[in-house]
C-alpha cells in the first residue's frame, strides 16, 4: 500500500468512528428553567370550600401556582384566564395528561378573599381550580415559601385600595419541585406549548 495513502486512511477511519460514537450518545434531556431554585414549600390554607388544605396534599400531581388577588383590575384575571385556556389547549392536544396538573390560586389580600369570594372568582374561570386565602400571617408564609413579593397600596376614599406584587405563574412537578414558569404574557397557546415540555 502506497506510504502517503496511509494517513488519510487512518484519518478517515478515525473520523468514521467519531461520528457513529456522537449517534450512539443520547441527546442530553433538557434541564427544567428552575430545576433546583428553592421556590415553594409548605403552607397551611384554607380552600374555597372552608377546608384545610397544604402545600404536601398536592403532591403526585403537577401543580399550576399564581398568586393574585380577586379585587385585582386587570392582570391577575388576565394571568389566571390565559393559564386556564392554555390548560384547555393542553388538554385538546394531550387529554391523557391534562388530569395530572392541577391549577392553584392563592391570594395574598386575605383581608377581603375569603373563602367565598375566592371560590366565586376560581369558578367564573374554571371550577377544578383550587382556590385559598388564611390569615395575614398563613399567606405571608406561603408567599415567602414560593418568593412572591406583594405589598399593599395605599387606601382611598371609601376604603378600596390595590395590592403591588409579582405576577408569575410557577409550575411544579408532582414532588412538589419548580420546573418553570409559564408565559402568561405571551398568551395560551404559549402556556399550552410549555406545559408539554414538562408534564409526562
Amino acid at each position: 500500500m502506497n506510504r502517503r495513502a496511509m494517513p488519510r486512511l487512518l484519518t478517515a477511519a478515525l473520523l468514521f468512528l467519531s461520528l457513529a460514537g456522537c449517534q450512539q450518545s443520547p441527546a442530553p434531556a433538557d434541564e427544567p428553567p428552575l430545576a433546583g431554585a428553592t421556590i415553594g414549600g409548605d403552607f397551611t390554607l384554607t380552600d374555597q370550600h372552608g377546608q384545610t388544605k397544604r402545600w404536601a396534599d398536592f403532591r403526585g400531581k403537577y401543580a399550576v401556582v399564581y398568586f393574585g388577588y380577586t379585587y385585582c383590575p386587570d392582570i391577575c384575571p388576565t394571568d389566571v384566564q390565559r393559564t386556564t385556556q392554555g390548560l384547555k389547549e393542553f388538554a385538546r392536544e394531550h387529554p391523557d395528561l391534562r388530569a395530572k396538573v392541577q391549577q392553584i390560586f392563592i391570594t395574598i389580600d386575605p383581608e377581603r378573599d375569603t373563602p367565598q369570594v375566592v371560590g366565586q372568582f376560581a369558578a367564573a374561570f374554571d371550577p377544578k381550580m383550587v382556590a385559598l386565602t388564611g390569615t395575614p400571617e398563613q399567606v405571608q408564609a406561603a408567599a415567602d415559601a414560593f418568593k412572591v413579593y406583594h405589598s399593599k397600596g395605599e387606601q382611598e376614599d371609601g376604603g378600596a385600595y390595590l395590592v403591588n406584587h409579582s405576577g408569575i405563574t410557577y409550575l411544579f412537578d408532582p414532588a412538589g419541585l419548580p420546573l418553570a414558569t409559564l408565559p402568561t404574557d405571551q398568551g395560551a397557546s404559549a402556556v399550552a406549548k410549555e406545559l408539554a415540555k414538562w408534564v409526562r
